[in-house]
């Protein structure tokens, strides 16, 4: 059984016409919820999804505890320069791809 939401869980996988997130649109923005990189707006579509999403909740809670084990393990250390740079590199290609035309 998988920890992401179902389709049996309260909202849907697409977002309707009234502009509420589906799942699948929350469990792909929930890191950027969690570093406070997200626009107001998109943070309080967040919230309010989460809120009403059970299954949201709890992937957004275990990506919690696993940023917070993360700090915690590596303790301000530094990424060396090379690993930071092809970090950066595959985010630019995953918000270009997933932003798409």
């Amino acid at each position: 059984m998988s920890d992401f939401p179902s389709s049996t869980d309260s909202y849907s996988d697409s977002e309707d016409s009234h502009g509420y997130l589906g799942c699948a649109e929350v469990i792909a923005e929930v890191w950027t919820l969690l570093d406070g990189e997200c626009t107001p707006e998109s943070r309080q579509k967040l919230r309010e999804h989460l809120e009403a999403c059970p299954g949201c909740l709890k992937h957004y809670g275990l990506e919690e505890r696993i940023k917070l084990l993360i700090a915690t393990k590596c303790k301000g250390e530094k990424a060396p320069e090379g690993l930071r740079e092809r970090l950066r590199l595959e985010i630019s290609r995953t918000t270009i791809i997933r932003g798409g035309p």
